[in-house]
């Protein structure tokens, strides 16, 4: 039997060893509850991650996608497949002739209109070399007709076969002095033509008109005998009293002096509204009559005026 003592003693043990057992599994249950606790925090946290990540990387992913739309529509689309050969872009050129600085031939029947080219006046040369190119004689049909040449000066920026092409269009075309076909021209570059046509500058013109008595002032073109010179400004620039593109104005300098070789002389107005004589001197004024640059109309009739004296 123990003492009481012992027996105190081993109660206590007992006593204090139950206590620790207790507090042992007291703390067990804390651990736990701490762990369940830490793992729906991290879990929590980690929706919360989620959720956070998501809509970031959907935007994302939008903004990429509107980039690369966006980077679609600047690009040009690409051409669709053809099957056959590409086909030409772009107006017509239009046919412009190089006789005189790029201006354009003269406007017929049968060529329809042309594209004019401004010429700047302060470009017109005054005075040129005083010496001439004779154009090549393929300008016009050989055969039968009224034998001319074409002389251009050297130097002033105006090709000699260009402008006799030119010049043999007006001369050929229905309404000028061929009359549908009654008369016709010839050009030749030799000694055999009876009508030498020159175009020169204002200094050359003025000289050579000169030695007939006739004073052209530096502006206007001039017949003398068999030579008709015509004044390179006209040529280039036309006439600031004349309704019309610069080589219609063309048209009516040759048709005009080639008119007084031909033995005609200077006509006037017939009527306010009419046109206006190609024999009248159209650069000093219309008297209200119309620009005109042909002899004849498309029907063949003379369009003539009182004769001046």
């Amino acid at each position: 039997m123990l003492s009481e003592d012992t027996h105190r003693i081993r109660t206590a043990g007992g006593r204090r060893g139950g206590t620790r057992s207790r507090l042992m599994a007291r703390r067990r249950r804390v651990r736990r509850r701490r762990a369940v606790l830490a793992g729906s925090v991290v879990a929590v946290a980690a929706a919360v991650l989620l959720h956070l990540y998501t809509p970031w990387q959907e935007d994302g992913a939008a903004l990429a996608a509107s980039r690369e739309t966006a980077g679609a529509s600047s690009a040009p689309a690409a051409p669709p497949p053809s099957s056959g050969p590409p086909e030409a872009t772009g107006s017509p050129t239009a046919s412009v002739s190089p006789g005189a600085s790029g201006s354009s031939a003269a406007t017929t029947e049968e060529d329809g209109p042309r594209e004019e080219v401004r010429v700047d006046p302060e470009s017109v040369p005054a005075s040129g070399s005083g010496s001439f190119a004779v154009a090549r004689a393929d300008a016009s049909p050989r055969g039968g007709g009224s034998p001319y040449r074409v002389e251009v000066e050297k130097g002033i920026g105006v090709d000699p076969d260009a402008a006799a092409e030119e010049i043999a269009r007006i001369l050929a075309d229905p309404r000028g002095w061929s009359k549908g076909g009654s008369r016709s021209f010839r050009q030749v570059d030799d000694a055999s033509a009876g009508l030498v046509i020159r175009i020169g500058t204002p200094t050359t013109t003025d000289r050579l008109c000169g030695r007939y008595g006739l004073d052209t002032h530096g502006e206007v073109n001039c017949r003398g005998g068999e030579n008709v010179m015509v004044n390179l400004r006209r040529w280039l620039l036309g006439s600031p009293t004349f309704d019309g593109p610069v080589s219609d104005y063309r048209a009516l300098i040759i048709n005009h002096e080639v008119g007084h070789w031909l033995g005609h002389g200077h006509e006037t107005c017939p009527g306010a509204g009419r046109p206006a004589p190609v024999m009248m001197q159209q650069i000093k004024g219309l008297k209200g009559c119309e620009s005109n640059a042909w002899p004849y109309d498309r029907a063949h009739r003379y369009l003539g005026g009182p004769s001046v004296p």
